[in-house]
């Protein structure tokens, strides 16, 4: 953890805060959403992050596409903001947020796969039949709900 978060951690230790961020769903010419399993709950989901100090949300979007998954993003498009009591999570490690999360559709993009190892185990398109809301990291689970009721 680096930047505003790791800041802010070293001020109020695991107590909860209020987490701005923005994601990007990847989805393919055939429909399907590329997805990550976290390396901290070993669920699936988007490429996102904290935003740090003054960074427009498409720019923190498109940073951690690169960074997570080594993927540059092309277009994207808002799809919507995720907040509200079920984006409340307590991490693994025991830090606690509140979640503000911006999240982008990107339909084009390009670069190879890469998994950033100290967050990304693994790497995969799935359908959306495919994808079940056990199998999703819960605070982006809204998300997911919303877009399968949309697309599905």
């Amino acid at each position: 953890m680096t930047g505003y978060i790791a800041e802010m951690r070293k001020l109020v230790g695991h107590k909860t805060i209020m987490q701005c961020a923005a994601s990007i769903m990847c989805v393919d010419g055939q429909g399907r959403l590329l997805l990550g399993r976290r390396t901290d709950n070993h669920l699936w989901g988007y490429s996102g992050g904290s935003m740090e100090i003054d960074e427009k949300a498409e720019d923190c979007a498109r940073r951690e596409l690169q960074e997570e998954m080594g993927l540059v993003a092309d277009e994207i498009e808002f799809f919507c903001v995720n907040s509200g009591p079920e984006t409340h999570y307590v991490y693994p490690n025991g830090d606690e947020v509140s979640n503000v999360e911006i999240i982008y559709l990107c339909r084009k993009y390009h670069g190879e796969l890469r998994p950033q190892e100290s967050e990304i185990e693994e790497l995969r398109y799935f359908a959306p039949e495919e994808i079940s809301m056990e199998m999703i990291s819960p605070p982006i689970r809204p998300v997911f709900r919303q877009y399968l009721q949309q697309y599905r």
